[in-house]
């Protein structure tokens, strides 16, 4: 299976597409301070996902996969502050929590699957 056919990686690339889109608006001042980091952390989770796909162990894979997970949470505090701060409307929010929940999910159905590959291969 090629990457560009991983459900999990193709979810985290649609969320970061979205979060730049969003914070392609935002003035400057936004932009420069929680913008970067929102689209940082959004675009960390598909390229983690793909640094341990390219691995050759699954336990480097998985390893990047909790990167992942961690660039996926902070993803979400970026949101509630951009929501708390009024930089966000409540329906962009709910929107983006929603399908960070849902790639949550996926990734820990991917980090599962390695981890019962990875025992097969011993």
């Amino acid at each position: 299976m090629k990457l560009e056919e991983l459900n999990v990686y193709n979810q985290a690339n649609v969320i970061a597409d979205e979060v730049w889109q969003i914070v392609e608006s935002w003035d400057y001042f936004k932009k420069d301070t929680l913008g970067k980091q929102l689209v940082r952390s959004a675009d960390s989770i598909s390229a983690n996902i793909a640094e341990g796909y390219g691995r050759y162990f699954f336990k480097e894979n998985r390893n990047f996969c909790y990167y992942s997970r961690g660039s996926l949470l902070e993803t979400k505090n970026w949101i509630g502050k951009a929501y708390r701060r009024q930089i966000i409307d409540q329906e962009n929010h709910d929107n983006l929590v929603k399908e960070l929940d849902q790639l949550h999910k996926s990734l820990n159905g991917y980090i599962k699957y390695i981890t019962e590959s990875s025992r097969k291969e011993s």
